[in-house]
C-alpha cells in the first residue's frame, strides 16, 4: 500500500455492506445485480444519478455473435486484428464465447432490441473493423440509454441501496492491507451527506473513462479518470494507458469547442455514409480493405492526415442518400442532436473531427477482474482485461463491461464468507496537495496539443514538464506557505485529471513506437521486436511513478493476483 490519500475530511457517517460496487453504467449496474442475486449486501454508489453515466450515451450498440453464419472466432478475429497486436488471447475468447449468452440475459433483465418486424429477430448493423453484421441496437441509436434504463429499472425494482451524487475519494484498507471499503463525498443533502464510508470487505470500480483530461470529447463531465487515481493510490497496476481512442466522427463545434461533444456513431459508416473532404471526395477508400470501415485508430489517423494535408480542421460525413425516412427513424437521437447544432444530414454532409473517446487502458486485472489489491475489483472502462490492446474494437465495450462483470460477481459469490474487517487509517498517510479547480482547463489544454491524437517525443515532454509544473506549484504553494485548494468536488476532480494525465504522458512517452491508437509522429512503425508487450505502471509510496515493461502480451492469470482472503503478493 502506498498511504498516500486525498486531502479530505473524516469520514463523518458509515454504512456496512458485503460488497460496494462504485459506478453505474453497464458494468457497475451488472455486477451489482448479479451480487444481490447471490444473497450478497451490495451498495451501489454512483457520482450523479443511477442513469447518469457513460452508458447512457452508447449509440451504436452492443456486439456479439448472434448471427446466421457469425461465430465466436470470427468475432475474435476481427478483435485480435483491431488490437493491433496487443490484445490477451485468452481474455478475447472469454469475451466473444461469452458474450452472447451475457447478451440473451440483458434482455431477459428487461432491455429491449430492436427487432425485425417480419420475423422477430433482432436486428444487427456493422461498425468499423467487423466484417459481420453483429452489433445490437435499440431505439435505433439509443442503445446504451435503453440498457442503462433496464439496468436502472432492474436495480430499482430489487431494492438495492444506492448512494448517488456521490464522488468516491480513496479505498480503505484493514491493517493488513486488504480492501476495506471507501471514503466517499455526497454532494447535497439526503440521508448522508459530505463525507462518509462504505465498510465493505469487496469493492468492484466501475467508475468509466477518463475523457475529460482532455478539452474535446464524447464523454460526459463526471468521467474525470476518479476509479484509475484511486487505484493508483491504493497501490493497484494500471496498463495500457498510453492508448486513448479518438473516435474519429464527433460532430466539430468549432477549433475552439470544449467539453462533451456530439457524437455521430460508428453506426451510420455502418449503413453506408462515406467520409469525403471538402471537394467531396472519399478519401479512405485505398487506405484500408474496409475504408470508412476500418478500426477506428485507421479511420482517426485517415482523418488527420487529410486535414494536415489540406489546412482544414474538418472533415465532412455524407449521408444523404439515406433519406429523411431512414434518418429519422434508424438514427433520431444523431438527427436531432445536428439539427440542434445547425446541420441537418439529410441535405448537407456532417462537419466532424476526432475527439477523445474511450480509455483502451486502465487498472490491471484478471480474467476474473481483480486487481493487484486484495479485495479490490475493476470492471468497464476503468479496468484493463487485456481485451481491448492497444484500440478497442467498435461495441465490444459494453459488451466487455457485461461479461466481466458477470465474471466479477460470480468470483465474489464463490469467495464468501469473508473475515470480518475494520478500515485502519494510515498511521501517517502521504496527503496529495490539492490542484486547484482552474487548472482543469490548463491540464486539458496540455493534454490536447502535446498527448492528443499526434504525439512526439518533443510534444510529450512538453506536455509532462507543464503538468510537472502545475503539481510542483501545488505542492511548493503547500510547503511555502501552508496553503492549498479548499477540499471539494472541484478540487477532488482536478487532482484526479493531473494523476491520469501524469500517468498517461508516461507510458506515451515510454512506448516509442506506432500502434492502434498511439500514434507517435517521430516514430511511426509499428516495431513488434520491442514494443509488442504491455506498460504497466504503478504509484511507488514516495509518489514516483514506476513503470515496468511485460515480457509479452499475455494478461496475469488467476493465480498472480490478488483475491479477498488472501495478502498481496510481493
Amino acid at each position: 500500500m502506498t498511504g498516500i490519500r486525498l486531502t479530505a475530511p473524516v469520514p463523518g457517517w458509515a454504512i456496512e455492506a458485503d460488497v460496494v460496487v462504485v459506478g453505474s453504467g453497464v458494468a457497475g449496474l451488472t455486477a451489482a445485480l448479479r451480487c444481490a442475486a447471490t444473497g450478497l449486501d451490495t451498495v451501489v454508489v454512483t457520482k450523479a444519478r443511477l442513469d447518469d453515466g457513460s452508458t447512457r450515451w452508447a449509440q451504436g450498440g452492443i456486439a456479439a455473435a448472434l448471427g446466421d453464419g457469425d461465430t465466436p472466432e470470427q468475432h475474435l478475429d476481427d478483435t485480435l486484428v483491431a488490437g493491433a497486436g496487443l490484445c490477451d488471447e485468452e481474455a478475447v475468447r472469454t469475451l466473444v464465447t461469452e458474450g452472447p449468452d451475457a447478451v440473451r440475459r440483458l434482455i431477459a433483465t428487461g432491455a429491449l432490441f430492436d427487432t425485425d418486424p417480419s420475423s422477430g429477430e433482432i436486428e444487427l448493423t456493422r461498425e468499423g473493423g467487423h466484417h459481420r453484421r453483429r452489433i445490437a441496437h435499440a431505439g435505433g441509436d439509443a442503445t446504451g440509454a435503453e440498457i442503462s434504463r433496464a439496468l436502472v429499472d432492474a436495480v430499482r425494482d430489487k431494492g438495492l441501496r444506492t448512494i448517488e451524487n456521490a464522488l468516491v475519494l480513496d479505498l480503505l484498507t484493514d491493517a493488513q492491507g486488504r480492501t476495506a471499503g471507501i471514503s466517499l463525498h455526497v454532494m447535497g443533502e439526503g440521508q448522508h451527506d459530505g463525507v462518509g464510508a462504505v465498510h465493505a470487505p469487496t469493492v468492484v470500480l466501475a467508475t468509466g473513462g477518463m475523457g475529460q483530461i482532455f478539452s474535446a470529447t464524447t464523454n460526459p463531465a463526471v468521467s474525470t479518470g476518479d476509479g484509475v487515481a484511486l487505484a493508483l493510490r491504493a497501490g493497484a497496476e494500471v496498463s495500457d494507458i498510453e492508448f486513448v481512442q479518438f473516435h474519429p466522427t464527433v460532430l466539430f463545434l468549432g477549433a475552439d469547442s470544449e467539453g462533451q461533444q456530439p457524437l455521430v456513431s460508428e453506426a451510420v459508416r455502418g449503413e453506408g455514409a462515406h467520409l469525403v473532404d471538402g471537394d467531396g471526395v472519399r478519401f479512405m477508400v485505398g487506405q484500408h480493405e474496409l475504408a470508412e470501415l476500418a478500426p477506428r485508430d485507421i479511420v482517426a489517423k485517415g482523418i488527420m492526415r487529410r486535414m494536415q494535408e489540406q489546412g482544414a480542421d474538418h472533415m465532412f460525413l455524407d449521408a444523404r442518400h439515406f433519406g429523411a425516412e431512414m434518418w429519422e427513424q434508424r438514427f433520431p437521437t444523431i438527427l436531432a442532436a445536428c439539427r440542434a447544432h445547425g446541420f441537418d444530414p439529410v441535405t448537407e454532409p456532417i462537419p466532424v473531427a476526432p475527439a477523445a473517446h474511450y480509455a483502451s487502458g486502465g487498472v490491471r486485472t484478471d480474467l476474473h477482474g481483480r486487481t493487484t489489491v486484495p479485495g479490490m475489483y475493476a470492471c468497464g472502462e476503468v479496468a484493463c482485461t487485456g481485451v481491448h490492446g492497444a484500440n478497442r474494437l467498435a461495441s465490444n465495450s459494453l459488451l466487455e463491461g457485461l461479461v466481466f462483470a458477470e465474471r466479477i460477481a460470480a468470483d465474489i459469490a464463490s469467495r464468501r464468507p469473508w473475515p470480518a474487517v475494520a478500515p485502519v487509517p494510515p498511521e501517517a498517510p502521504s496527503l496529495l496537495p490539492l490542484i486547484a479547480p482552474e487548472a482543469r482547463a490548463e491540464i486539458q489544454r496540455i493534454m490536447s496539443h502535446g498527448a492528443g491524437v499526434l504525439r512526439s517525443a518533443e510534444s510529450l515532454a512538453a506536455a509532462a514538464a507543464a503538468l510537472e509544473d502545475v503539481y510542483a506549484n501545488a505542492e511548493q504553494d503547500r510547503e511555502g506557505s501552508g496553503k492549498t485548494a479548499e477540499p471539494g468536488v472541484e478540487s477532488w476532480e482536478t487532482s484526479n485529471l493531473l494523476c491520469v494525465a501524469r500517468v498517461l504522458t508516461t507510458a506515451a512517452r515510454e512506448r516509442e513506437e506506432t500502434r492502434g491508437c498511439h500514434w507517435r509522429e517521430d516514430r511511426p512503425e509499428r516495431d513488434d521486436a520491442d514494443w509488442r508487450r504491455h506498460l504497466v505502471v504503478r504509484l511507488a509510496a514516495d509518489r514516483r511513478l514506476v513503470v515496468r515493461r511485460t515480457e509479452g502480451t499475455a494478461f496475469p492469470h488467476t493465480d498472480t493476483l490478488s483475491v479477498p482472503d488472501a495478502p498481496r503478493e510481493p
